[in-house]
């Protein structure tokens, strides 16, 4: 069985086309909707009265007498006047004289028309008579009904790429309404399945279809200059539908908003039958009544109709298109043209569904792919942005990333896959993971970038990346900073004066056999470091260093707002540093990490190397002791004394060389023990008859945190309390 959308087509293409040049698309909708809707309105109107007739009507049923153009020659085509006089469409004499063009008359040929009209001859026709109106008494009606399919063909076009212009759902239904009404229409109402189905899902359960939007004519546009009194304007302008008041008399009360479809009923044959029928048509007078809900009734006759809407595999809705009683009737035609609107709707809604899904997915890949929040680690403040290339591309290769390392060190990275497709979000997903398991081995920025490197050949032969890799260390108050290929970072110090700092470029990751280069720089306290990839600072307008000159200027421009030596609040400083972009400068994604440099000052850091030896433990818990007596912490000393006790004895059991103690006073109190042996302690149920194994259960018990880290050296066990 042929589908609805391809038989309308054929359909409405038999229609003439008028004589007339049809009207050019503006590009603009109300414009288009406004000219469609004064050939609708046309079309419906009764011809005029002949001039000069004072009035006078011809008998019902009498051809209808048009006014002869002035100067307008007759054509050389029996029965069809000049295209110059507005008639039908003017045809060859089989000469070789112009289309259009009078030919001399011939002596006899009048008289001779009386019995046998020649081929090519135009017959004796009365002043402001169709010609051929004797030998064809329907020529006007015929003139007249091209003329209307020539405006409804016009109409379906015009429509059809309002309601294409859609992307999302509603922007489609949207396009539905404003084109037909009033220009086919006086009031429509959209009904959609709830929900509706995906691609190939198929529907379970019984079939409930929501009422998506109304549209209509308001009363005001029509009878009167000031509004009905029960119209409000919604909230987008529009004029509700109080249901089918389309005539004054007209009950109030909304139609229902869901309907469920009872199988077997007569909504669920006429949405089976696929076609668009009149609200007089047997099926409908009881199908209405059920889609409207109880209470409310159709206009009578042929002033509505039920189209349902067919989509690519299946019936996804329907619309009920609805005139006024002052209005012309709909015609049979006009089923033809509701079949292409509901055909055309539904196919938009179709596409419609399966990108919103699709945007979800990229939504929802974005949105785990990258940080649901970032860490708040002692000594740095983190702030951060991205942009999606564009609303269709959601999705790209841009991350960005802050680890938190031992002894309160972060990782800070930002990288960047090559192109914005779902390919690409899923390559930046692996080398966001390796990175981060990279990070938790504490190896150094170019040992991560190297083994970036080779993850990323092993991805793929054109799988490549930059990468920018950063690790700060609040207590030393320095930066070691590994770049791939990547644009370096900008530094905005206290003072205000922003600063791009040099840093070997490297190759791209995925290039391979190539070494990387760290650098050690100093991350003064109240410095902000801005990594950033190139989409915010390069686009088809300006390279890449006009774009970091232009970034620098702006961090300078924004940090001159402040006081002097305070340096910009971070979250305001990323909305700043985003509005460099111009109008066309979103060629790509962005993704922005800013860290302010905090530090721990030196005072509230203690710090000792311990041989391992047996007095080793009793020399740690005296050097805790008064630590925190220094620090006023005296309540914490019994607790931390025996978790040191604890941890450091497991050290010296097993270590070779010197084993580390630093306390941090922070928010909270951390202490940390690091020896040479790289296996990790793990935690166990000591039974009743060990003598050891309850070091850690302690730990476990009376410490707020603690855990246990593998570095390039050795390993760190910390344990953290809470600040009295």
């Amino acid at each position: 069985m042929r589908g609805p959308g391809r038989m309308e087509t054929q359909r409405v293409t038999e229609y003439p086309t008028s004589p007339q040049p049809a009207a050019r698309s503006t590009g603009g909708g109300a414009r288009t909707a406004a000219s469609v809707a004064g050939r609708a309105d046309a079309a419906h109107a009764p011809l005029p009265d002949p001039p000069g007739g004072s009035g006078a009507t011809a008998p019902q049923g009498a051809p209808r007498r048009v006014p002869a153009p002035t100067n307008a020659p007759v054509s050389g085509a029996a029965g069809h006047p000049d295209p110059g006089g507005g008639g039908g469409h003017a045809r060859s004499t089989g000469g070789d004289e112009p289309v259009g063009r009078s030919r001399p008359e011939v002596p006899g040929e009048r008289a001779g028309a009386d019995h046998d009209t020649a081929p090519g001859t135009a017959p004796d026709t009365a002043p402001g008579t169709v010609p051929g109106a004797a030998e064809h008494p329907g020529g006007d009606e015929i003139a007249e009904r091209e003329r209307r399919g020539g405006d409804r063909l016009r109409f379906v076009g015009a429509a059809t790429r309002r309601i294409a212009r859609g992307v999302d759902l509603d922007e489609t239904v949207l396009g539905l309404c404003r084109a037909s009404v009033p220009a086919f229409t006086d009031a429509i109402l959209v009904y959609l399945r709830d929900p509706l189905p995906v691609g190939d899902e198929r529907p379970t359960g019984p079939a409930v279809l929501r009422l998506r939007r109304t549209d209509r004519l308001p009363d005001h546009a029509l009878e009167a200059p000031a509004a009905s009194p029960d119209l409000e304007a919604s909230d987008t302008g529009e004029f509700p539908l109080p249901l089918l008041s389309v005539s004054p008399e007209g009950g109030g009360g909304g139609a229902a908003e869901l309907i469920e479809v009872r199988g077997g009923g007569p909504l669920a044959e006429v949405l089976r039958g696929v076609r668009p029928v009149f609200g007089d048509a047997s099926t409908a007078r009881e199908a209405l009544p059920e889609l409207l809900g109880p209470g409310h009734d159709a206009p009578v006759g042929r002033r509505a109709i039920l189209a349902p809407m067919r989509g690519r595999r299946r019936v996804i809705g329907a619309a009920v298109f609805l005139r006024r009683p002052e209005r012309s009737a709909f015609e049979p035609d006009d089923l033809l043209v509701a079949a292409q609107l509901a055909t055309h709707t539904a196919l938009g809604v179709d596409k419609a569904v399966l990108y919103g899904r699709e945007a979800y997915i990229a939504d929802e890949l974005q949105r785990t792919m990258l940080p649901d929040e970032l860490p708040q680690p002692t000594g740095v403040t983190l702030a951060s942005r991205y942009l999606p290339a564009a609303e269709t591309a959601r999705v790209g290769g841009d991350w960005y990333d802050a680890i938190p390392l031992p002894g309160g060190r972060v990782a800070l990275v930002v990288g960047d896959v090559m192109g914005h497709s779902m390919t690409s979000a899923a390559i930046m997903g692996q080398l966001r993971t390796t990175a981060q398991t990279l990070a938790g081995l504490d190896l150094p920025p170019q040992e991560v970038l190297h083994h970036l490197d080779e993850q990323a050949q092993r991805l793929g032969s054109d799988r490549m990346a930059t990468c920018m890799y950063a690790v700060y260390d609040p207590v030393a108050h320095r930066i070691v900073v590994a770049n791939a290929g990547h644009p370096p970072p900008v530094m905005l110090h206290r003072d205000g004066r922003a600063e791009v700092l040099h840093v070997p470029a490297g190759a791209p990751i995925g290039v391979g056999g190539v070494d990387f280069e760290a650098v050690e720089l100093p991350a003064p306290a109240g410095a902000t470091l801005l990594l950033y990839t190139d989409g915010l600072v390069e686009s088809r307008h300006r390279d890449v260093w006009t774009g970091i000159e232009r970034l620098r200027e702006k961090l300078t421009e924004t940090a001159g707002l402040t006081r002097p030596d305070t340096p910009p609040p971070l979250e305001p400083l990323c909305d700043e540093v985003l509005d460099i972009l111009g109008p066309g400068d979103r060629d790509d994604d962005i993704a922005l990490l800013a860290a302010r440099f905090d530090g721990i000052p030196p005072s509230d850091v203690a710090y000792w190397y311990l041989d391992p030896r047996a007095q080793t433990a009793r020399q740690a818990r005296r050097l805790a002791r008064r630590a925190l007596e220094r620090w006023g912490l005296e309540e914490l000393s019994d607790s931390v004394e025996l978790l040191v006790s604890e941890v450091v004895t497991n050290a010296v059991r097993y270590a070779e060389r010197p084993i580390t103690l630093r306390l941090l006073r922070t928010d909270v109190l951390r202490c940390e023990v690091g020896d040479d042996v790289p296996q990790l302690p793990r935690l166990r149920q000591a039974r009743a008859t060990d003598e050891g194994g309850r070091g850690l259960y302690l730990v476990n018990r009376l410490a707020r945190r603690w855990g246990a880290t593998r570095l390039s050296t050795g390993k760190v066990v910390w344990f953290e309390f809470s600040m009295p």
